[in-house]
């Protein structure tokens, strides 16, 4: 397999802010975690190919939709919104709850080698810091979702992963949600 048969799904993926929380209806979740504590509550769901990450703290809720699904998402509480393709970062701040909200977003697209070494070291390292990840095929090859959560004292990070051999599209965000 030299060339991938079909276009990449690098194009579509995108990032979504919204200042409200999403209903699971509109995803095919593969798995879905909820963190509580006494300042905020986090909730992470894991699709094929994506991803939905939910703050509140306060009176605040956001949350975060990285998709290679081109139709069919809400637009309603759109804070920002931005194609994933290439490198980027991004900042907004909920000033009366003391909440900031950070990401950034790297793709890129491997050679077939590369990738299947790629696909195998975040397939170890899901295993390795017990994360979400879901596993499926796209026709192509093996694909992988992950998402990785660690909690500080005033903060909570989230890495997530989306591996589609389709393209050999490699799509990485790192999201920080700090409060006061």
């Amino acid at each position: 397999m030299s060339q991938h048969t079909k276009a990449t799904s690098l194009h579509t993926y995108q990032s979504v802010l919204y200042g409200r929380a999403l209903h699971p209806e509109l995803f095919t979740l593969k798995d879905r975690k909820v963190l509580k504590t006494k300042d905020y509550e986090f909730e992470a769901w894991i699709m094929n190919g994506g991803h939905m990450l939910r703050f509140e703290h306060r009176t605040m809720c956001a949350s975060e939709l990285v998709t290679d699904q081109e139709g069919s998402l809400p637009d309603s509480g759109v804070l920002a919104a931005a194609l994933c393709a290439g490198e980027r970062d991004y900042e907004h701040k909920f000033p009366r709850d003391g909440v900031v909200y950070l990401t950034t977003v790297q793709t890129e697209t491997l050679s077939e080698n590369l990738y299947a070494a790629t696909f195998e070291e975040m397939l170890s390292f899901a295993v390795e810091v017990t994360g979400m990840c879901t596993v499926w095929e796209d026709g192509v090859g093996r694909c992988l979702s992950l998402i990785d959560i660690q909690r500080y004292p005033n903060e909570l990070h989230a890495q997530a992963y989306h591996l589609q051999a389709n393209g050999g599209v490699v799509v990485r965000t790192q999201t920080i949600f700090e409060h006061a």
